[in-house]
């Protein structure tokens, strides 16, 4: 089977890499528009358990990419001057570029040679492949040009963010929330690597009005925001990577297949950062792709098969993302709780976790939170 994948992010590659492990007389052509070694963002985060659905099938890239990552046990939410650690919400993160290093390399070893700086300009280039996999990200060229077969939509959030890194490490994955005089911002930050943070930055669309930020170069708006959270950062400056003010795009699509071209990753579905979940479904879905095409031998059955086993799943944590993101589209109300409540809202915001779940994951918060609860309700 000859396979051209678009899309050298980490479903791309890690589809690429397994496919040509486990078939090592198949042809695969992997084509990347940016150089080598380019990348946007900064950390990238994964849940406690995120690399246990890796381990049965691949160990070997679960030990290379395991000692490279940050790991840490509770979230920590900043408001008012006041803290408050959830307890049992572990969490990992390691730098993009190295996450895709340890994937090109592993993808080299099963003998595909990325093709970087190259666009494909459109799936006319590709005739003669048995299979195209669409890996190519949120503008998706063959998402983009099949909309309607595919029964694409598109659409976006409401919030500003910018995504910054920083040389201030921060002990777990926190959230500071703001108030100033213009508006309310809140910070995702977490540490990604001995001396770097992601420090991802986002306020509504009344506040980045407010402030002008349409009007700004990315130089200036990364000063405001220094200034905005100067106690947080502790006289550590913030790092920029092309980071200008977007709305979050949610990508969804019916149909994850037309004719011989098929869609994973942020090209077929986007989970907002709030969650931190973008990475791992694009590596799920090559694990998936693999699978499906493994268990059929027409290459139609097979998308079909890939749908209907892998569709429910995503489904419900693009759902559960949805939810995440709507809380923080109201944020600045959620501010005006006190500190016990809002930490509850939050942790509770995606509808997953209801208070038996919660007692069980986190004891030491949830003890804290009853307990101001019930001395709230005394008074």
């Amino acid at each position: 089977m000859r396979i051209a994948v678009i899309g050298g992010g980490p479903g791309g590659l890690y589809f690429a890499y397994l496919w040509k492990r486990r078939h090592p007389d198949a042809v695969i052509d992997l084509f990347e528009q940016n150089p080598e070694g380019a990348t946007w963002g900064f950390g990238v985060v994964f849940s406690e358990q995120a690399l246990d659905f890796l381990r049965a099938d691949d160990p070997e890239t679960v030990d290379a990419i395991t000692p490279r990552m940050e790991s840490w046990k509770n979230i920590t939410l900043n408001l008012r001057g006041e803290s408050v650690e959830i307890d049992g919400v572990g969490f990992s993160s390691i730098g993009r570029l190295e996450l895709l290093t340890i994937l090109q390399q592993r993808v080299r070893a099963a003998g595909v040679t990325p093709r970087y700086e190259t666009t494909i300009q459109s799936v006319d280039d590709l005739r003669g492949y048995d299979l195209i996999v669409a890996a190519d990200g949120l503008n998706s060229l063959v998402r983009r040009g099949f909309e309607k077969a595919f029964d694409a939509s598109v659409s976006h959030s409401t919030n500003k963010f910018a995504w910054y890194g920083t040389t201030k490490r921060f002990a777990t994955l926190s959230q500071t929330f703001v108030k100033t005089d213009l508006g309310s911002f809140n910070a995702h930050h977490y540490r990604y690597a001995p001396a770097m943070s992601t420090f991802l930055v986002e306020c509504d669309a009344a506040t980045w009005q407010a402030y002008g930020f349409e009007h700004k170069t990315i130089e200036q708006s990364q000063a405001i925001c220094e200034e905005i959270f100067a106690d947080t950062l502790d006289g550590h400056p913030l790092v920029s990577n092309k980071s200008v003010w977007r709305n979050f795009p949610w990508i969804w699509n019916e149909n994850w297949s037309h004719a011989n071209m098929v869609l994973i990753g942020d090209a077929l579905h986007s989970a907002h950062f709030s969650i931190g979940s973008g990475t791992r479904l694009a590596i799920e879905d090559a694990i998936a792709l693999t699978k499906a095409l493994e268990a059929e031998t027409e290459i139609s059955a097979a998308l079909a098969r890939y749908q209907a086993e892998r569709k429910p799943v995503v489904k419900k944590l693009v759902t559960a993302a949805r939810t995440s993101a709507g809380w923080y589209e109201h944020f600045p109300e959620h501010m005006k709780r006190d500190l016990m409540d809002f930490a509850y809202s939050y942790i509770t915001r995606s509808g997953r976790i209801d208070d038996i779940r919660l007692r069980a994951m986190s004891p030491q918060f949830m003890a804290r939170y009853e307990a101001a609860k019930q001395s709230g309700s005394r008074s």
